[in-house]
């Protein structure tokens, strides 16, 4: 359990700093994303790279799952 947790701190770790570095700019801008920008609002809806954020994260957890 104790490693566990220590993978799971230092992964956290690394997404936050390829956040920061801007690793991540293309999150909303894909072809499948809604953006609607107007004067007085902005509405993003990144349905398209929500479900490959979620693709990603089902083959990582299967291969976790898999050899482990």
């Amino acid at each position: 359990m104790g490693s566990l947790l220590i993978t799971l701190g230092i992964s956290l770790a690394v997404v936050g700093l390829l956040v920061s570095l801007g690793a991540f700019s293309w999150f909303g801008r894909l072809p499948g994303d809604i953006r609607i920008e107007r004067e007085t609002m902005r509405i993003y809806i990144p349905f398209a790279s929500l479900i490959l954020i979620s693709l990603a994260l089902n083959l990582l957890f299967y291969l976790v799952r898999r050899f482990l």
